[in-house]
């Protein structure tokens, strides 16, 4: 991946600065998104404000922002390799209780933010003839909890593991790849979001019985973004979360 142009949104927290991280450690060229431009610009000063990476804030639901990222990838490094479609927002509400605002939220972030960025960024990637495109997902959507309600974040979840598949099937021809990494519970600022104070008390979700961590989703990323004859894959990084249960 040195040289190569990736692509990350949501890159200043979590995950997104995880995947940022190990990208721009192995010599390619980094566009980071976030909606906060403060804690984008923190992230990016964390990393060590690197040469090969730029950053770009911005509301993902917007269909400009998407279009804008694949700009400044093409204007500064002058190729779209990568998309890592990783913004998104989550968090658990009962079914009955869940309001036209809430699944607007999930909807426009997850769902849009996803398709419309891999929209702008694949006219690019067709010049190339070649680009790799990264969704994350999560088990929930394959492994639902019922103690743990999020009927609305699902549905925008599903469609996204959905649209991997059919985005792989339309452009495989084209060399272009899409996959999914479904991620188990990450340790990150998401779960103090959503008001899990202890992450590690849901180590039991998994049979490794300990959550995941950050980097082991970046290593998956980095792995699908060389990975040359794997597409249309919902990636499971989850500690054997969707496979059985410890009793």
């Amino acid at each position: 991946m040195k040289g190569k142009t990736v692509i990350i949104t949501g890159a200043s927290t979590g995950i997104g600065k995880a995947i940022s991280k190990l990208f721009i450690e192995k010599g390619s060229n980094v566009v980071m998104n976030s909606y906060n431009e403060a804690r984008l610009q923190a992230a990016f000063e964390e990393l060590g404000s690197p040469a090969n990476a730029i950053t770009i804030a911005g509301d993902i639901s917007r269909k400009e922002v998407g279009e804008r990222l694949v700009q400044a990838a093409v204007t500064n490094f002058n190729r779209v390799d990568v998309l890592i479609n990783n913004a998104g927002v989550f968090k658990p509400k009962p079914f009955l209780e869940v309001e036209e605002g809430d699944l607007d939220e999930f909807w426009s972030v997850n769902l849009k933010g996803t398709f419309f960025t891999s929209q702008a960024a694949i006219p690019q990637m067709l010049k190339q003839n070649s680009g790799a495109i990264i969704n994350i997902g999560t088990v929930l959507v394959e492994h639902a909890i019922a103690g743990f309600p999020s009927t609305a974040p699902m549905t925008s979840k599903g469609a996204i593991h959905a649209l991997t598949r059919q985005l792989a099937a339309e452009f495989g021809k084209h060399n272009i790849r899409v996959n999914t990494i479904a991620p188990g519970i990450i340790r990150s600022p998401l779960q103090g979001k959503i008001g899990v104070e202890d992450a590690d008390s849901l180590a039991g979700l998994h049979l490794l019985n300990r959550i995941g961590e950050a980097d082991e989703i970046a290593e998956a990323a980095y792995y699908l973004a060389i990975a040359e004859f794997v597409t249309g894959e919902t990636f499971n990084v989850a500690g054997g979360h969707t496979v059985g249960h410890a009793i």
